[in-house]
């Protein structure tokens, strides 16, 4: 059938619909690989009571900002969801993207435009994460767009040069690589020089297995500073209890900005575009000062440990141990009061007890939720700096701050992940 493409929704999908019917107008439908205004020959693949899934035959008639995608995985990989796209188009379906969702769940319609802070477009990132397969045959990628089947790739241009390399020396060894091993996380420092390898092995894997698990991979190319071997599907990020099985090299590196360096561990988040980092830190920090600000879902300290330039006292919290480790080396010497708990835990123990000038939350892709933020409300802060991933939860959050008498000051968007469907944001608000 033919399909006309009214518009793109938050996840990659373009948004046409089915004929109308006596029910009224047609029922929507979702095609990836798309841009608004397209018509596309398509096939029905799935339907369901309040929608249908369809894939994308031919470009019968293509928009003006559609390019030729450079990566030969593009649409067969699950990474990327906007090659097709010119950079510039990007942008702009993100900055629609971020407008529709506060204007559809939070009913806020933005007073002025969101500034837009781009990035390079490609090998931006310094994390990459990459499933590992042995048997039938070697196979190293990511899985296939909404599967779980194995794409083996010999390259990911969103990925550092220096995370490619370590990919195509991988391949060399093929087979040789233990069996145990199920994926393998490269971090690239800021210079792009050195590499840490965690790699996550399969159950029952014994300490000396694993201690040549970390010696086969330090010896995979030059600049690998560290391996660290660990359990897989052990739920290790959010576990208290260390699943490390054996060490190799560094466990940590320092990661070098413009605002400061940042110890930062194997397995600890950090942000992923190495190409925006200052920016971030700057949009978040810059022209706010006071006594007291408060620093939620912290991490390893990235705006912590610049805040407290122009705070007399910044309170970071931070769940993962971690992070949390490398939060307390950041800001040893520094006026930052580490504090390893989860935000919800945090706002329990000090209802009523704090006033910060300022808080900044930059919370996970399920955002702060309910209870988080009335009791964020309930600390009567001035500002608050809202970093988030994910358009939804944000608008949803916003719901509770609005009603509290909070208001947008400036809202940004920040492409930490160009190529794909993620929307960074930052929302400053004040009351």
């Amino acid at each position: 059938m033919l399909l006309t493409i009214e518009k793109l929704v938050y996840g990659g999908d373009g948004l046409a619909r089915l004929p109308a019917d006596e029910h009224g107008r047609g029922k929507a439908v979702f095609l990836p690989f798309v841009l608004a205004g397209e018509q596309v020959s398509a096939t029905l693949l799935e339907q369901k009571p309040g929608f249908a899934r369809a894939r994308v035959d031919a470009i019968v008639e293509g928009a003006k900002q559609r390019v030729d995608p450079p990566c030969p995985y593009f649409a067969e990989c699950g990474g990327c969801h906007y090659q097709h796209a010119s950079y510039e188009h990007q942008l702009e379906i993100k900055t629609a993207t971020l407008r529709e969702n506060l204007r559809r769940i939070a009913k806020l319609e933005l007073a002025t435009e969101p500034i837009v802070h781009p990035s390079p477009a490609w090998n931006y990132r310094n994390r990459t994460r990459l499933k590992v397969q042995t048997k039938p045959e070697f196979g190293l990628g990511y899985y296939k767009h909404n599967s779980h089947e194995l794409l083996p790739i010999t390259e990911c241009p969103i990925s550092s040069p220096l995370i490619n390399q370590a990919i195509a020396a991988l391949w060399k060894l093929g087979k040789t690589i233990a069996g145990e091993i199920r994926e393998i996380e490269f971090f690239a420092n800021a210079e792009d020089t050195q590499l840490l390898l965690d790699v996550d092995c399969a159950p029952g894997v014994s300490a000396a297995e694993a201690n040549e698990v970390a010696k086969r991979m330090q010896e995979i190319t030059p600049g690998i500073a560290g391996v660290t071997v660990r359990v897989a599907g052990d739920g290790r990020r959010a576990s208290a209890e260390p699943s490390t099985l054996a060490t190799l090299g560094a466990t940590e590196f320092s990661y070098r900005t413009q605002h400061s360096p940042y110890r930062v561990s194997a397995g600890a988040f950090f942000q992923v575009n190495r190409f925006v980092i200052d920016e971030l830190i700057s949009i978040v920090s810059d022209g706010c000062s006071g006594n007291l600000v408060l620093d939620l879902y912290a991490g390893v300290g990235l705006f912590a440990t610049v805040l407290c330039r122009s705070f007399a006292q910044v309170i970071a919290v931070e769940s993962s141990p971690t992070a949390h480790t490398d939060l307390l080396y950041n800001s040893s010497s520094l006026s930052v009061k580490a504090v390893r708990s989860t935000t919800e835990q945090f706002f329990k123990t000090v209802a009523g007890k704090l006033r910060p000038e300022l808080i900044v939350a930059d919370p996970p892709r399920s955002g702060l939720g309910e209870a988080a933020v009335r009791s964020l409300v309930g600390l009567g802060a001035g500002r608050i700096t809202y970093v988030s991933c994910d358009p939804a939860t944000l608008a949803r959050d916003l719901i509770g701050l609005l009603q509290a008498g909070y208001r947008i000051q400036h809202a940004h968007v920040v492409d930490l992940f160009p190529q794909t469907y993620h929307v960074e944001s930052v929302l400053h608000l004040i009351r």
